[in-house]
């Protein structure tokens, strides 16, 4: 592990119900100290974005990184769904990925030719008044999960193993905590311009015309940036909206 990241813990298990939720249960516990990772062999309740599941298939990456966030703006802690998502990109290149059949969706997909690759959940903790974050990062190694499991208009999923690349979880991971190291140094000492402009380069449809939906309506828009505060900007037919939060379809 020459290339690991100083100061970096890491927990591996054979099996845990969600390596979030154990990641979680560490920074409530104020033990190991952060940042970490907890990574698993499997998952028997591993969990996405506004509750979903995120299907636990054998051989798949199940890892989470927590960090102590005490002195960051609680606004700002999402902006790591930017830096896991840029990090996702290095390591998935180092393994072997042509850079060009890889692209960032907003706000929490990494896409390998248009398909679902991996995906970003980000939970947050309070211990004494100060703020613990938890990444959690899954990636389809493996297997890919039936699309006919998944909701209408999802983004089909895809996997390493598939388009020919084999990696196992233990030496993604090795791939994986350096870039992740090194985005949130940058994020912490530079700001979000930096990030912002590098995941740009890597949106996937910017430029194009997209669907978003939001709990009360759905409507389509031209992807046109992400703004200062990591809010979708799109044009639509009643003016530019800046969208903080919500689905996006493509």
């Amino acid at each position: 592990m020459s290339d690991w990241p100083p100061g970096t813990g890491r927990l591996a298990l054979a099996t845990v119900d969600s390596t979030n939720a154990e990641a979680l249960r560490g920074l409530s516990a104020g033990a190991p100290a952060a940042p970490f990772w907890v990574q698993a062999d499997s998952q028997s309740a591993g969990r996405a974005r506004r509750g979903r599941a995120w299907q636990g298939l054998s051989g798949n990456f199940f890892a989470s990184y927590a960090l102590d966030l005490a002195a960051t703006p609680p606004g700002e802690a999402a902006l790591r769904s930017f830096t896991a998502a840029l990090a996702l990109d290095e390591a998935l290149q180092a393994a072997g990925v042509p850079a060009h059949r890889l692209a960032l969706k907003w706000p929490n997909d990494v896409l390998l030719d248009e398909r679902k690759l991996a995906g970003i959940l980000l939970e947050s903790t309070l211990r004494e008044g100060r703020m613990g974050l938890v990444v959690g990062i899954g990636v389809n190694l493996a297997a890919a999960p039936d699309p006919a499991t998944l909701e209408p208009g999802a983004v089909h999923p895809v996997a390493l193993a598939g388009v020919g690349i084999r990696i196992t979880p233990a030496a993604f991971l090795e791939l994986l905590a350096p870039p992740m190291a090194r985005w949130e140094a940058c994020l912490q000492a530079e700001g979000f311009a930096p990030v912002r402009a590098a995941w740009l380069a890597r949106a996937a449809r910017l430029g194009q015309v997209i669907t978003a939906k939001l709990p009360t309506e759905t409507f389509e828009g031209r992807f046109e940036t992400v703004d200062a505060t990591g809010a979708v900007v799109l044009k639509t037919a009643t003016g530019r909206r800046a969208l903080p939060a919500g689905e996006i379809f493509f």
